[in-house]
């Protein structure tokens, strides 16, 4: 669900070029759930393998990874711990959405019907995440492991010029105090809906400070604000309130504690706020490059999942420079 704060927050498109050399990290959970959702066969069916494992997490980090690679960027992968107390509701109800999208899938008639219910049944598992991980640090790029939430993690190191910016399609990102969030990372023009159709996308960046600038807001402003229209700690938020009216009610009310006395919140909003402020990450991680692991790569595509050699080769080859035909794999992979 993450925060849903994108009619008020500022943005501005992003040109490739800024980010040559630049080093940016990448949520994980974020990244490989639209390679799930979005690699899929006509009738919905995920990629996999002959023995029935499923491949499109591995297809999507391997194409979108060197891709960006071989736009010069230096990229890091963060992963998710475990997730606040007050998170499990949240996490019950996807639970529960992806169950009903299984039972809608199975009772489709067309091919466009169960595209549509089978990108919401998407499930990480254990394994698939423990293979994902194996296959970016074999691409050379450091993994991180965050105690809780990615978005705090990756906020931590943005804050402390470890990388330059956090990738993630949420904007939850801000609320942890990442000076920068660019949310379409990928160099695919093109992002499909669940409904079938397509939408445009463009690379673009939401830079903390402008947006505190622009909605005349203090970092705990922004927070409350936030917590107003809901998080995945109170999903829905205060009943009947909007962005605009939440940033209405932030600057009108100095006091937090009287805000929330005339909202008469569901939920108590002190222990929301303190989640933000005092998220547990990791301090002592280390960001390391290495040379890519072809063989490891192979061991892992073409070796185990029966990825076509010479397709890896090509995509490799996009990092490495070496010259040779590639095979096209379309944007839908990208």
């Amino acid at each position: 669900m993450g925060v849903k704060l994108s009619n008020i927050i500022q943005r501005r498109e992003l040109d490739f070029k800024e980010l040559e050399n630049k080093k940016i990290a990448v949520d994980f959970s974020n990244a490989v759930y639209q390679f799930l959702a979005s690699i899929r066969q006509p009738d919905g069916t995920p990629l996999m393998d002959s023995k029935g494992n499923v491949t499109s997490h591995l297809m999507g980090i391997l194409t979108r990874t060197t891709n960006l690679m071989s736009k010069k960027m230096k990229l890091c992968y963060v992963l998710d711990g475990r997730p606040p107390a007050l998170k499990f509701q949240e996490k019950e109800r996807r639970k529960a959405l992806k169950e009903l999208a299984q039972e809608k899938y199975t009772k489709a008639k067309t091919e466009e019907e169960k595209l549509k219910f089978a990108k919401r049944t998407s499930v990480l598992t254990p394994e698939m995440q423990k293979e994902s991980k194996e296959l970016i640090q074999a691409l050379g790029l450091p993994v991180i492991q965050a105690p809780s939430e990615a978005d705090a993690q990756g906020s931590f190191m943005c804050e402390k010029k470890d990388v330059w910016a956090f990738a993630t399609s949420d904007t939850d990102p801000l609320l942890y105090g990442c000076p920068r969030v660019i949310p379409n990372l990928t160099l695919s023009t093109r992002r499909r809906l669940p409904s079938g159709s397509y939408i445009n996308i463009k690379p673009e960046i939401i830079e903390l400070k402008k947006v505190l600038k622009e909605l005349k807001l203090k970092q705990d402003q922004l927070i409350v604000l936030a917590i107003l229209c809901g998080t995945d700690y109170n999903p829905g938020g205060v009943k009947g309130i909007g962005q605009k009216t939440a940033l209405k009610l932030v600057k009108e009310f100095k006091n937090f504690d009287k805000l929330f006395e005339e909202v008469k919140p569901n939920f108590n909003w002190k222990k929301v706020y303190a989640i933000f402020k005092s998220m547990p990450i990791m301090k002592n991680y280390q960001l390391k490059w290495t040379e890519i692991n072809e063989e490891k790569i192979k061991k892992i595509l073409v070796d185990k999942h029966e990825f076509a050699e010479e397709r890896v080769d090509n995509m490799i080859q996009r990092v490495t420079g070496r010259e040779k035909t590639q095979t096209g794999l379309g944007n839908w992979t990208k």
